[in-house]
């Protein structure tokens, strides 16, 4: 991987020279991101101090609201800015193959050709919350490879899709007319994480109900803050592009607020922490199970399963194993 004529080699090559990345090797990148942790840590290691411009955009919404169809339509506008923009599509995998229908085949066809627009679906490979486990890391590779605007299409698992508000810096929530219980808009969860709510389908007959429902419910959230931002509602047809317009121009009111505000930093603290949250324990779960062996963890959840010992007691055993973490600790 570190050897001359790399990928790695070759896109590092390019952002030095500012030069626009291989195309091939950020694809090449993305898979071994996707496959290998440790090759994971090697690119990012390599790419970290490039990143830090692009402004990440997640798209989340139920099944059937018109995410792709949408994410195309918001590409295809921002390349008429001459805004360059990468697209990760994140796919379900099959809980009987492990494979996943890769939308990027589908969803290239409007804009291939376009040098200035990149996609690549990813498969969720078991992850919840809507993400890949690598999402992260693909988004800052595209980030270094100089793309302005990143869009992350999630799965479309509903409420309990909110991981993208972690990684995103403005984050779109879909709702569509006709959609079933209007009452299920109005619970907590995945409209709150909503920096622009969306009406796609607009054209359908209750749109303006939907829209009206959710400004009650804006009107309803309590807020500390003065200058806090007030999420719009734009209404969408994304099949004819129409409200597309308007959609980005919200997008980018957005951008404009948090910087002016100053809650872009926060906003990268609080991505970067969580990050470092995943990988610490990550790191702390592989030595652990590293230092304990899978053949005492195995006992401990039959010991559970047999019910001689509760799950906390069980996890205190498994602890007091590792001495040197135990003693850092208390440290």
């Amino acid at each position: 991987m570190n050897g001359s004529g790399s990928p790695l080699d070759t896109l590092t090559t390019a952002l030095q020279g500012d030069e626009p990345g291989s195309r091939r090797a950020i694809a090449r990148l993305i898979s071994q991101i996707e496959d290998d942790p440790e090759a994971a840590r090697t690119i990012i290691e390599r790419v970290h101090q490039h990143t830090g411009q692009a402004h990440v955009i997640g798209i989340t919404g139920a099944p059937g609201s018109g995410k792709s169809s949408l994410v195309s339509r918001i590409a295809a506008a921002y390349r008429h800015r001459d805004i360059t923009v990468a697209i990760i599509a994140i796919d379900p995998t099959s809980p009987f193959s492990g494979g996943a229908i890769l939308g990027d085949r589908i969803r290239a066809q409007t804009l291939s050709g376009d040098a200035g627009v990149f996609f690549r679906s990813m498969a969720t490979r078991g992850s919840l919350g809507g993400l890949s486990r690598a999402t992260g890391d693909v988004v800052a590779l595209l980030d270094a490879c100089g793309y302005a605007r990143i869009l992350v299409e999630t799965v479309g698992a509903g409420q309990s899709e909110v991981d993208i508000a972690s990684q995103a810096h403005t984050t779109l929530v879909l709702q569509t007319p006709g959609s079933g219980d209007d009452v299920q808009t109005l619970k907590a969860g995945i409209l709150e994480i909503a920096d622009i709510l969306v009406v796609n389908k607009a054209d359908l007959y209750g749109a303006a109900q939907m829209a009206n429902i959710l400004a009650a419910m804006l009107e309803l959230a309590p807020t500390a803050e003065t200058d806090a931002w007030s999420p719009p509602i734009v209404l969408t047809t994304a099949t004819i592009g129409k409200g597309i317009g308007e959609l980005v121009d919200a997008i980018e009111e957005h951008v404009a607020y948090l910087y002016q505000s100053g809650k872009k930093e926060l906003l990268d603290r609080r991505r970067a922490g969580r990050q470092m949250s995943d990988l610490l324990q990550q790191a702390l779960w592989s030595r652990c199970l590293a230092c304990v062996g899978h053949a005492q963890f195995d006992h401990a959840i039959d010991d559970v399963v047999a019910r001689r010992i509760d799950p906390y007691s069980a996890v205190e055993r498994l602890l007091a194993r590792m001495p040197r973490i135990e003693t850092a600790c208390r440290m």
